[in-house]
């Protein structure tokens, strides 16, 4: 069964909040000795449980909802997403998206009698989802083990499942798969390039009869693709699809290695890297990485790419993921202009058109800020003085910004109205405080005018004392921050001084942010006394409480945030928001989870294309944290911090060509680290 999905809404699941408490013993889901979660505990009190999970390739994207019933049996609905399959109207929401409900235990029968009585025993999370059941079959209870292997491919437009059958009874029985195939088109006057065609087909239909231990194996794939694009239904290769999603899944579990004494963290960056670099699609307009969500595809964010997920990548060393990175950057950078006016929110629809239905969010800090960053970090002097460009005029633009309290004004922020936000609010001015702070940098190693560069200088230590005297505020009998003037309610974004390195107001910040006027069980509200969170503020304030020191605070929320996401109730990845999107998997997320660590727990701040800043915050629970296989800065290194006999602490970094470097220093000091020296 298929069915269209012409637009996502939270209507289309049922919307639960999932608290971020979740105690050992209550946990849904085990780490195993292979790095994967599993659940395997199906006592009835438990059941039923239904969950969601995203997961992406380069030319599709599946939401995958499942569960387990009362009864103990298995229950899948894909939804798949075609982002190169546009439909009209093209617009930010136009990728093709179709929900299959074939159950391909339906096909099998065993002895002339079709699979009843189905019993789930685990369900497996590794970048792919893989589901083991027993059904009864030739008489006997339990006979017929059925594992199911689903995940999309890496390159191409499907997504596969893979069927085991295994005769774990003591006798021979004869098992019949059904052939399966069903093919629609699309309305052609609904489609860019006319009609699509979908195609569910089953490969390796079979009799046979199996003797105990025996197995069979059958493949299943769901594909579209465009005859107007000249494009032709493919046939799966299965076992290479399933090595290449396996590649890719070990080059993200190989690479940017987290090392603490703390297993949930290990897995919950490992897991969070999948998804932060899963999400790239191989659009006309160049590799474009996408939030996802069933929503936002072939498409980029001024905050979700430029912001959150482009400073990233080149920590993971992923070169797929800083080619979308600097092509995303290179993208706003078509929008420049001579009269600065504002560079759009969004470029959607494989770069062919843009999406500024909110205005000016802030959007020019949120490029220069992030662009900066990723400059820095990816080290490769061509790339930057490709952005510098970008970077000096999103940098002029919110200069000429400026108002009379010598802040930036916006329109509004990255949530569009969904809550006020003034003439000028506290995050837009924090990003382009930043911003100036990073490319003064840049700017040092690509030789530009020094003159240039003290202004930036200047600027920075200027607009830090207005944000001080325009924003800082009492709160509630907080000695906090204001998001804008006027406003007289807390809200979770008056974290990000402190993500910035902007400390004057950081212990009032700091009981704010973990007042229950704002932290939940479901971490912060947008604002309070409102129902609504998003993760994107909770894993930003969470790093700027790192970044200044409150570690003890930081780790006690980071702890149960990090447990509720990778063993609770909605797993394994961070999520957007709730109730908006029924908390959507969205990518971006996921790479603000893993700067919590390596920007606040680690504290290292790109200060060239081979040096960095390190304000390490190592739990007084920990003798020893480590990031291995770093691929910032232009080489592979480990980055190890230790506590030693007295107190003190020390950092060692080593590279893979083996230049090492090793300094102690006084507990919650910053150090300059060059790996060239």
């Amino acid at each position: 069964m298929m069915n269209l999905i012409l637009k996502t809404s939270a209507a289309l699941i049922v919307a639960l909040t999932l608290p971020l408490c979740v105690a050992a013993n209550d946990a849904r889901w085990e780490i195993q000795k292979d790095g994967s979660i599993a659940w395997t505990d199906f006592s009835a009190r438990d059941l039923p449980h239904n969950d969601h999970i995203e997961a992406s390739g380069e030319q599709v994207s599946t939401v995958l909802r499942y569960g387990v019933g009362e009864t103990g049996a298995f229950s899948l609905s894909r939804s798949v997403v075609w982002p190169m399959l546009r439909t009209i109207p093209n617009n930010t929401h136009a990728s093709l998206t179709l929900r299959f409900d074939v159950d391909l235990a339906t096909l099998v029968s065993v002895d002339g009698a079709k699979l009843a009585n189905e019993k789930v025993e685990k369900i497996q999370l590794d970048g792919f989802l893989t589901v083991t059941s027993r059904f009864d079959a030739a008489g006997k209870e339990g006979a017929l083990q059925f594992e199911r292997k689903i995940f999309p491919s890496t390159s191409k437009p499907f997504v596969c499942e893979r069927v085991t059958l295994k005769n774990v009874s003591d006798a021979p029985f004869d098992v019949v798969v059904d052939d399966y195939r069903r093919v629609t088109n699309t309305l052609a006057d609904k489609g860019v390039n006319g009609s699509y065609t979908l195609v569910e087909s089953l490969y390796g239909a079979a009799s046979k009869r199996l003797a105990p231990d025996e197995e069979l194996r059958v493949d299943f794939a769901v594909q579209g693709y465009s005859d107007g694009k000249g494009e032709e239904e493919l046939t799966p290769d299965f076992d290479a699809e399933e090595a290449a999603r396996r590649a890719f899944v070990d080059e993200m579990w190989n690479s940017l290695v987290l090392e603490t004494p703390e297993p949930i963290l290990d897995r919950a960056f490992a897991f969070a890297k999948i998804r932060a670099c899963e999400s790239i699609y191989r659009t006309k307009g160049g590799l474009m990485h996408g939030p996802g969500g069933e929503s936002y595809y072939a498409a980029i964010w001024a905050n979700d790419q430029a912001e959150y997920a482009n400073p990233f990548f080149p920590f993971v060393g992923y070169k797929t993921g800083v080619e979308s990175a600097l092509n995303s950057y290179l993208h706003f950078a078509r929008f420049m202009n001579d009269e600065f006016k504002p560079i759009p929110s969004s470029i959607i629809a494989e770069g062919t058109d843009i999406w500024n239905g909110a205005g000016d969010r802030g959007d020019a800090a949120m490029i220069a800020h992030g662009a900066a960053r990723y400059a820095l970090a990816r080290a490769d002097r061509d790339e930057a003085r490709q952005l510098w460009p970008l970077i000096e005029w999103c940098l002029e633009y919110c200069k000429r910004k400026l108002n009379d309290a010598g802040v930036v004004a916006s329109r509004c922020d990255e949530l569009e109205g969904r809550f006020p936000a003034g003439d000028a609010n506290l995050c837009t001015s924090t990003l382009y405080y930043d911003a100036l702070l990073s490319a003064q940098r840049l700017g040092g190693e690509l030789g530009v005018d020094p003159e240039q560069l003290a202004r930036y200088a200047s600027d920075a230590a200027t607009l830090r004392e207005n944000i001080e005297k325009h924003f800082g505020a009492t709160v509630r009998g907080y000695e906090a921050y204001r998001y804008y003037e006027g406003c007289e309610k807390l809200r979770s974004w008056i974290c990000m001084p402190l993500v910035v390195g902007i400390s004057d107001r950081a212990e009032g910040t700091i009981a704010a942010l973990f007042s229950d006027r704002l932290w939940t069980e479901n971490g912060l509200l947008s604002e309070e006394g409102s129902k609504t969170f998003w993760d994107r503020s909770t894993l930003y304030a969470l790093r700027g409480v790192f970044a200044v020191g409150a570690t003890d605070e930081g780790m006690k929320r980071l702890r149960a945030y990090s447990a509720a996401r990778l063993l609770g109730e909605h797993v394994p990845y961070p999520i957007e928001a709730w109730p908006e999107g029924n908390q959507r998997h969205l990518s971006a997320e996921s790479a603000l989870y893993c700067r919590v660590f390596t920007e606040g727990l680690f504290g290292i701040r790109p200060t060239g294309f081979s040096s960095f800043q390190a304000t390490p915050r190592l739990p007084k629970e920990w003798t020893k944290m480590a990031l291995r296989r770093i691929g910032a800065f232009g080489v592979r290194f480990d980055l190890t911090v230790e506590r030693l006999d007295g107190g003190k602490l020390a950092l060692e970094t080593i590279t893979e060509q083996g230049t090492k470097s090793r300094i102690e220093f006084e507990e919650g000091a910053t150090i300059d680290v060059d790996l060239k020296k």
